[in-house]
């Protein structure tokens, strides 16, 4: 099926209004996952909302949170996310940090009592608006084994940068501290193909390309050894430092349902008018953008791109083509409409 962004956005809002979301709630999740869809993260996408829905109607997760600060200094926020949606608490925070950011320079925001709160470039989309450079970074349930171990212990752990800038568009970085974000060998496993070696191993260490066996496994970290000191990072900022889960003491999205996730956050959010006017730092990020895309090309390269720069240009191409989603994702979100009430082909 070939769905229009829009209804898409649609479709998941009312899905998660009829579970208990208020309008407003159900679209910023709505905005969340079809904004990945849009920059190609499909794993992030629409595919999620039934583990959201089914988590929503175990109780497991606060529909309307009360999101509230728990600890602040000048340039320090603690919000408690009251166990509510990733998406929901992470743009409360970044709205609080903003103005927090533009009163003092800068803040550093950790936060506590969430859950899977989506791409980390939703929350960086938001915050560099308002002329700041942004971090985002999350930890995840265990599905990777610290390097040279065979039992999962950390997440995938993203982590999400980005600047504004003027005649260009922003520089958007978003990554998983695996080789490959979970949820493409999830993808995997459900339309039943082989992932590419590399990516995981599985119960016994091996090297493996048959996704159930790598979900039953660990996802491997990027760079080896790098990517795990990273991921380790993340994980101390986002769940230690926070007072949120870490490591395996964070509950499963596709299981415990009787049991909130407390993930953690952790974002820095810098007013980048507190070093120089901020049309004269867009300009000289400008201007770099600008001297890396002349740069001498190496052989067979036809264009150098900047961080995030493909995933908008995929934006561009599925704003005016549409959402494409697959046979198996289509059935889910059919089937986790119709069971709350409403039909996917309404909204074609």
């Amino acid at each position: 099926m070939n769905i229009k962004p829009e209804q898409l956005k649609q479709f998941i809002s009312d899905v998660l209004h009829s579970v208990g979301l208020t309008k407003e709630n159900a679209s910023i999740v709505g905005d969340s996952l079809v904004s990945a869809n849009l920059r190609g993260v499909d794993s992030h996408g629409a595919t999620r909302l039934p583990i959201y829905v089914k988590r929503l109607k175990s109780g497991a997760v606060t529909p309307n949170p009360e999101v509230q600060i728990a600890q602040e200094s000048d340039a320090t926020l603690l919000i408690d996310g009251n166990d509510g949606m990733g998406q929901i608490v992470g743009k409360r925070a970044i709205e609080i940090g903003v103005e927090k950011a533009k009163k003092h320079g800068a803040v550093y925001i950790g936060v506590k009592n969430s859950t899977h709160f989506g791409t980390g470039a939703f929350f960086i989309q938001q915050a560099i608006k308002h002329d700041v450079v942004a971090y985002a970074m999350s930890n995840a349930p265990s599905t990777m084994a610290p390097w040279g171990g065979l039992k999962p212990y950390f997440g995938t752990n993203p982590y999400a940068f980005g600047v504004p800038a003027g005649k260009n568009n922003p520089i958007i970085f978003d990554m998983a501290t695996s080789v490959v974000a979970r949820g493409k060998i999830i993808s995997a496993e459900q339309r039943g193909e082989d992932i590419p070696e590399g990516w995981a191993i599985d119960s016994k260490g091996r090297p493996t390309t048959n996704a159930k066996e790598a979900l039953e496994g660990s996802v491997l970290p990027f760079a080896g050894p790098k990517g795990y000191a990273i991921s380790l990072m993340i994980d101390l900022m986002s769940g230690v430092l926070t007072g949120a889960g870490f490591g395996p003491h964070i509950n499963n999205i596709y299981g415990d349902f009787d049991k909130p996730q407390n993930v953690g956050h952790f974002f820095q959010l810098v007013d980048v008018n507190t070093f120089m006017p901020a049309e004269q730092f867009k300009g000289r990020v400008d201007q770099m953008i600008d001297e890396i895309k002349s740069a001498p090309k190496g052989e067979g390269v036809e264009e150098i791109f900047l961080p995030g720069e493909i995933e908008r240009n995929t934006e561009q191409a599925r704003l005016e083509s549409g959402i494409s989603l697959g046979e198996e994702v289509y059935k889910t979100l059919k089937t986790v409409g119709e069971e709350n009430g409403i039909d996917i082909e309404n909204y074609q």
